[in-house]
């Protein structure tokens, strides 16, 4: 009941006069039915203050002006109702109309103080108002993730708290018009922003917005900027981490090809696969320089997948690659020229990035990344793409230094397996068939000696076996030098030869049904060889197991032995002459040897011509 009381008597408008009308002929009725049964009461100036109630009331709720008019009728009742002789208006100049002057005076005063009050509760309403909407624009413009739409949301707060026809905040300078006054909200001398309302409010409305409201927002629009600022930061942050750490990612994943030994093709897919992923899904290709001028397309992903030769011609990045020996740049290939840039047109590509490939001092392709969208490439895509063309050269230095080291150890077995044979071809030729003659001339001494000279013909028959046994010797060393059964017969009978000569039984297994190459089947010899003189010497077997199969296109040796085992390689013994000797043939070997459990070989050589294989060049895609 209190708070209704107060509401109505503090509101911003005085209720409707005809309400206040009846408001103060009810009060004066009232009042003067209230006197009635005080009608004797000795003092009646003291009955006559009852009327200023009414007047107090009125006064406060509906002005001064009804409050004097409440006044004046309160005292014209009093007169003639409570005042002899009853029932006649008879006013008296010195009591009467002081009386009515009293109820004036108290009149204006209650309604100045109620003004003053009602003021006071306006005024502290409408801050308290002011404060909870700009709790309420703090909430929305320092709580929201974009900045634009925390400001729609804020003037429609705005709009609704202030029971505005509209409002709006534009980031910037807006000039005002006609329809909209504008106030500019500043940060020093920078203008933030503008806040726009209808033109047509009235002036105190307008005032009050500019003195209370926009200094209230100007800190608020500060601090927006500074949190999307901040927010802005931390996204570009955080997307840079996740691009950068799915860079390193991929550049881990190419640097393990690398170190594996890959390919140089396996390296060049991966990395083209790899740029389209890290720089987004563009076409990627990686190119190598040819020495007719042209350039030939090694991997690629994209629309460049059907392109394989392109020509050093005109506005080309594979023309500014080679010709700068730096990252290359086209923007447009709308005016562009030249065969490269019409085909780029054709697919529809418009701009593109290459950075070239240097290969230990030497320009050897380019890696490029082509796009179709209007926007052109990341700015950052010559950095990121350098990672990724350094490990290329890598790939490619290593796979030029493996096949130089493969066609160097190729050339010394080669030139060692001549020189065996060059020497077993001179001792045939030479010492063999020089002690075969002296034999012959010993023994054809020896025939000739008189019968009574014995002990001379015993001497040279001595001398004659002496020549026989360093003759079969010699033959020995030959053979061991280089077998000429193998050259004759093939690798089938050779390694027959060496099983029925091994000192340890061997159970033997032959499946070859055609010519080896001379390479293969001298590297085939030698194993079995070897692999018998250990079983022999070291492993102390007593029973070796081969099994030699020529297959399509690999030669696979199994030898097995029962002996103690524990052979290592690594230990200086001769499987490490085996094992470059494979390795030279291309092939692989596997050794087996637990110890106390026997050794194991498990070899296979491809059959090709290995001359053709050190020739061939390793980093073709």
């Amino acid at each position: 009941m209190r708070a209704c009381l107060l509401s109505l008597l503090l509101r911003s408008k005085p209720p409707p006069l005809v309400l206040g009308l009846v408001v103060a002929v009810a009060l004066i009725g009232v009042e003067t039915l209230a006197l009635y049964p005080i009608q004797s009461a000795p003092h009646q100036d003291a009955r006559g203050a009852v009327y200023l109630l009414g007047v107090l009331v009125v006064s406060v709720v509906w002005g001064a002006a009804l409050g004097a008019a409440t006044a004046m009728a309160s005292s014209i009742a009093f007169n003639y109702f409570h005042v002899l002789p009853y029932g006649v208006l008879d006013l008296s100049p010195s009591e009467d109309l002081q009386d009515v002057a009293i109820f004036i005076v108290a009149a204006l005063l209650v309604s100045c103080l109620a003004d003053l009050a009602r003021a006071y509760a306006l005024e502290t309403t409408e801050r308290r108002r002011e404060a909870d909407l700009a709790a309420e624009l703090a909430r929305l413009m320092l709580g929201a993730g974009d900045l634009r739409s925390a400001l729609d949301m804020a003037a429609r707060r705005i709009t609704q708290s202030l029971n505005l026809p509209f409002a709006s905040i534009e980031l910037g300078t807006v000039t005002g018009d006609e329809r909209r006054a504008a106030f500019p909200m500043h940060d020093g001398t920078t203008i933030l922003g503008t806040l726009l309302v209808p033109s047509d409010l009235p002036d105190h409305t307008l005032e009050r917005l500019r003195q209370r409201l926009v200094p209230s927002l100007e800190p608020l629009l500060r601090a927006a900027y500074g949190r999307e600022a901040i927010t802005n930061s931390l996204k570009a942050s955080r997307q840079e981490a996740t691009s950068l750490a799915v860079q390193q990612a991929a550049l881990r994943r190419v640097a393990t090809l690398v170190a594996r030994g890959a390919t140089p093709a396996e390296v060049f897919d991966a990395v083209t696969e790899e740029l389209a992923r890290v720089l987004g899904q563009y076409t990627t290709a990686l190119l190598r320089y040819e020495p007719d001028g042209t350039a030939t397309r090694l991997a690629g992903r994209g629309r460049l997948s059907g392109e394989r030769s392109f020509p050093l011609e005109g506005d080309s990045l594979l023309v500014m690659a080679l010709r700068t020996r730096r990252a290359a740049r086209i923007h447009s290939y709308d005016n562009a020229v030249g065969p490269n840039a019409e085909v780029a047109r054709e697919l529809g590509l418009r701009s593109g990035v290459g950075v070239p490939i240097v290969v230990e001092g030497r320009i050897w392709g380019v890696a490029v990344v082509m796009s179709a969208e209007p926007e052109p490439l990341p700015a950052e895509a010559e950095a990121r793409m350098a990672g990724f063309t350094e490990l290329v050269a890598t790939a490619i230095a290593n796979a030029d230094s493996h096949a130089q080291l493969t066609a160097s150890r190729a050339r010394i077995v080669a030139a060692g397996d001549n020189a065996r044979r060059r020497i077993e071809q001179d001792l045939h030729d030479g010492a063999q068939q020089r002690l075969i003659a002296l034999g012959l001339q010993v023994r054809m001494m020896e025939s000739s000696v008189p019968a009574g000279l014995g002990t001379i013909r015993q001497q040279l028959s001595q001398v004659a076996n002496g020549l026989n046994r360093a003759f079969q010797d010699l033959q020995e060393i030959a053979r061991g030098i280089h077998p000429a059964i193998l050259s004759k017969g093939g690798l089938g009978p050779a390694i027959k030869t060496l099983a029925r000569r091994s000192p340890t039984p061997v159970d033997l297994a032959l499946s070859i049904d055609r010519r080896l190459p001379e390479p293969v089947a001298v590297g085939a010899y030698y194993i079995v060889s070897e692999a018998l003189t250990n079983a022999a010497k070291h492993a102390r077997a007593t029973l070796v197991r081969i099994d030699v199969k020529a297959e399509d296109a690999t030669l696979r040796l199994s030898i097995r032995d029962n002996g103690i085992g524990g052979a290592d390689a690594r230990k200086g013994s001769g499987l490490i002459g085996l094992q470059d000797r494979i390795e030279t043939l291309g092939g692989h070997l596997d050794v087996t040897s637990p110890a106390g459990h026997g050794t194991a070989l498990l070899v296979s050589i491809p059959i090709h011509d290995t001359s053709a294989t050190a020739a061939r060049r390793p980093v073709e895609g």
